[in-house]
C-alpha cells in the first residue's frame, strides 16, 4: 500500500498544488519580514494564517523560496503550530504533499526538511522509504541520513557487502565525522581513499612575500598583487625583492602551512593564488579555515574578508557563496599574521575547497 502511495505521490502533490491555497498577502507579509518594526504585522499574519489551518501547510513550504531569514523563521513557526494543531487534533497531515514536495529538489532545502520532520511526526516507517533516494541531496541533512542509513547496514553486513555499502556511504557523505568512519572502514579493507580530493580541496598554489604588516597595517594595504598577478613579477617586500613561489600539500585536509614550508615571519601578509577551470557558468561555495586574518578575490574581485587574529580554525570555518565563470578562474588569498608571541598565535596557515551548497566536492577539469 505505502508504495503505491509513493507512486501516485507526484501526481497527487501536483494537484494539490494547484488547488491548495492560503491568503496570499498574509504569507507575503511573512516572506518579507526583516526586523522589529514589522513583528506587528507578522503576529497579525500569522494569526489570520493559523485560522486557515491546514489549507495554509503548503503555501507555507512554497513561501520559503522567496523568505528573508527572518521571514524563514515566520514561516516555520506558523507552520509548526498549524501542523501541531493538525496532529493534537487526531486529523492527518496530507502526506502525499508533503512526499512530492520533499522529492522536489528544486523547493527550498530547509522547507523540504521541514516537511519530512513532520512527515516522520505521523509515520516514521516513511523514513526507510524516502531516505535511502536523497544519497545524492542538495540538502546536506538529507545525504547525511542516507549516508547513516548505509554505514549501519555496513556494520551489520558481511566483509564484502560491506565494503561495498561503505562505497556507496562515501559517495554521498559530506559531514567529517562521517567521513572519517568510512574512510577508516575502507582502509581496514585495503582500499585507498583520496580525502583531499573527495572534499575538493586545493592543494597547489602559487604565493608571494612576505609584504608588511606590523601593528596590522598591512590588512587594508593593497600591495602589487592586488592590482595584478603576474606569475614573472617581483615586488619590494617586507624583507626585500619578492616573487612568486609555488607551494602545495599533501595534507589530507589541504592545510598548508606557510609557518612550515617558508617562514613564520611575524608582522607580515602573503598573497596565495590558484586557478580553477570549471566547465560550466555556476554557483559555488569556497570553504574556508584559517586562523589568520584575511580577504579572498575571485576573477579580481574581493568576494569576502575578515579581519580577526587566532581565533581558532576548522573545517569550512567560513562559507563564501561565489559564481564561476566557464572556463579559467583565479582565486587569489591573502593572508595576514600578526606580531603575536604566544606560542597558539604561531599557526600561520590555510585550507580552501570549493563545493556545492551540500558540501559536495566540485573538482576542476584541470588539475594545477
Amino acid at each position: 500500500m505505502r508504495t503505491q502511495l509513493l507512486q501516485m505521490t507526484l501526481v497527487a502533490g501536483c494537484l494539490l498544488l494547484n488547488t491548495v491555497s492560503a491568503d496570499e498577502a498574509a504569507i507575503k507579509t511573512l516572506q518579507s519580514t526583516t526586523g522589529t518594526t514589522g513583528a506587528g504585522d507578522a503576529r497579525a499574519a500569522a494569526q489570520q494564517i493559523v485560522a486557515e489551518g491546514s489549507d495554509s501547510l503548503l503555501p507555507l513550504l512554497d513561501g520559503f523560496a522567496d523568505a528573508t531569514p527572518l521571514g524563514a523563521n515566520w514561516l516555520r513557526s506558523v507552520f509548526e503550530t498549524v501542523a501541531a494543531a493538525e496532529l493534537k487534533s487526531e486529523r492527518e497531515l496530507p502526506a502525499e504533499t508533503f512526499i512530492a514536495f520533499v522529492r522536489d529538489t528544486s523547493n527550498d532545502p530547509d522547507a523540504r526538511r521541514l516537511a519530512y520532520e513532520w512527515l516522520l511526526k505521523q509515520d516514521a516507517e516513511l523514513e526507510a522509504e524516502l531516505i535511502p533516494d536523497l544519497l545524492q541531496d542538495p540538502n546536506a541533512a538529507f545525504r547525511r541520513d542516507a549516508v547513516q542509513m548505509l554505514i549501519e547496514q555496513a556494520e551489520d553486513a558481511e566483509s564484502e557487502k560491506a565494503t561495498e555499502l561503505y562505497r556507496q556511504a562515501m559517495r554521498g557523505a559530506v559531514h567529517d565525522d562521517q567521513v572519517k568512519k568510512i574512510a577508516a572502514a575502507l582502509k581496514e579493507a585495503g582500499e585507498p581513499v583520496d580525502l583531499q580530493q573527495h572534499f575538493g580541496f586545493l592543494p597547489t598554489w602559487k604565493i608571494i612575500g612576505p609584504f608588511d604588516n606590523k601593528e596590522m597595517k598591512g590588512f587594508a594595504v593593497a600591495y602589487p598583487p592586488e592590482s595584478e598577478i603576474a606569475p614573472d613579477a617581483t615586488y619590494d617586500g617586507q624583507l626585500g625583492e619578492v616573487s612568486w613561489q609555488d607551494i602545495s600539500t599533501d595534507d589530507d585536509y589541504g592545510s598548508v602551512s606557510i609557518r612550515d614550508q617558508i617562514e613564520n615571519y611575524k608582522g607580515s601578509l602573503m598573497y596565495a593564488t590558484a586557478s580553477f577551470t570549471s566547465t560550466s557558468d555556476r554557483e559555488v561555495q569556497l570553504r574556508l579555515g584559517t586562523p589568520n586574518a584575511w580577504k579572498l578575490w575571485v576573477n579580481g574581485e574581493l568576494v569576502f574578508e575578515r579581519e580577526e587574529y587566532h581565533r581558532g580554525t576548522q573545517m569550512d570555518q567560513y562559507i563564501v557563496p561565489v559564481s564561476f565563470r566557464n572556463g579559467s578562474n583565479v582565486i587569489m588569498l591573502k593572508v595576514c599574521q600578526n606580531e603575536q608571541e604566544e606560542s597558539w598565535a604561531q599557526d600561520y596557515k590555510f585550507q580552501l575547497r570549493v563545493s556545492d551548497a551540500s558540501g559536495a566536492a566540485i573538482l576542476s577539469a584541470e588539475k594545477g
